[in-house]
């Protein structure tokens, strides 16, 4: 099995620029086969009384930063995860190599060092100062973190709408998007129809979108989770089936499905799920469309199968569907 297996060709036009309006007006489909074209929307319709929805309450930060070099140079810094001491985990990009003890001036004042890349692999070990408090420059002068394929500046509407309507802890780079979807009104609806909606929590990092270079030898960064007593209990109790919203929530699940079993826990997990692992404890996944060769697109091919997705794939793209984390969704039972 090759990392190759797994790539497509999308029409660039396809990529999802901005959100949908409103947000459960996003397209669903439901891979069949035959495979069915919904809407998000339809939810309630779909699933069953008794069916519980683990959602992934992580709220994004405005983790984009941007600043100078000594030398002029621009940098770009995307702040991972913060480490015991202070310091944190980043990814920096400038236009020529960086090194270690470099010190950069980024907006608002805040003065970056690069400490180190101790992995070896893209990740910076950095310490941020500033005079005044830090927290709150880097939440007036940080920016929401697009992912790179949105081919358009942030605007202010995206710290409303890159961010679930029921994120609750802050710790993201990234969004659970497929929690995107979901309204206030779609989750009453849910309720209403005797679906359970349980909340965990997993900060997404670098493992979520770290490039895959080949299957075998691919290592995840590890991210943050919790999982509460109220969720664990909801999770065992339940009636019907296991449904994650996204792969972060999968993940979650997963992991403590290998670590014996639900329960209410807090810990990392570099869980790596592709074609062979089997899932313990998940039965559905709703999900966004992904990026061609990455750790999100195997592990929705783990739990359905690489040719029925990327049969779905195909069907999506001739259809018009919307594309990654603004895009539209998939719901596989």
């Amino acid at each position: 099995m090759k990392i190759e297996d797994f790539d497509y060709d999308l029409p660039a036009e396809l990529v999802a620029h901005h959100p949908c309006e409103p947000r459960d007006a996003a397209r669903l489909l439901l891979p069949g086969p035959p495979p069915l074209d919904r809407r998000v929307r339809d939810l309630p319709d779909l699933l069953r009384p008794g069916d519980l929805l683990v959602i992934n309450d992580t709220k994004v930060v405005p983790a984009r930063l941007f600043g100078r070099r000594g030398t002029g140079g621009r940098v770009e810094v995307l702040l991972l995860r913060r480490e015991p001491g202070g310091d944190r985990e980043a990814l920096v990009k400038a236009h020529r190599r960086l090194r270690p003890g470099e010190v950069v001036q980024l907006d608002g004042g805040i003065e970056m060092t690069l400490l180190g890349r101790p992995r070896g692999d893209a990740v910076w070990r950095i310490r941020l100062a500033c005079e005044g408090d830090l927290d709150r420059a880097l939440d007036e002068h940080g920016h929401p973190p697009l992912p790179p394929y949105i081919k358009r500046p942030d605007a202010a509407i995206d710290r409303e709408r890159y961010q679930t309507v029921y994120a609750t802890h802050p710790g993201s780079a990234a969004a659970p998007t497929a929690g995107l979807h979901f309204t206030p009104h779609l989750m009453e609806r849910l309720i209403a129809a005797g679906i359970a909606i349980a909340r965990v929590t997993l900060h997404v990092g670098y493992g979520t979108f770290q490039p895959v270079e080949s299957i075998e030898g691919h290592r995840m960064h590890e991210e943050e989770f919790e999982v509460g007593e109220e969720a664990a209990r909801a999770i065992r109790e339940r009636t019907g089936r296991l449904i994650a919203v996204g792969t972060t929530s999968a993940r979650v699940l997963e992991t403590l499905a290998r670590e014996g079993g639900i329960r209410a826990s807090r810990g990392r997990t570099g869980l790596f799920l592709f074609p062979g692992e089997p899932f313990l404890a998940v039965d559905g996944l709703l999900t966004n469309f992904h990026v061609p060769r990455s750790s999100l697109l195997l592990l929705v091919c783990a739990l359905a199968g690489r040719e029925r997705i990327l049969a779905a794939y195909s069907h999506a793209i001739r259809e018009r569907y919307r594309f990654f984390s603004y895009g539209d969704a998939m719901l596989i039972l």
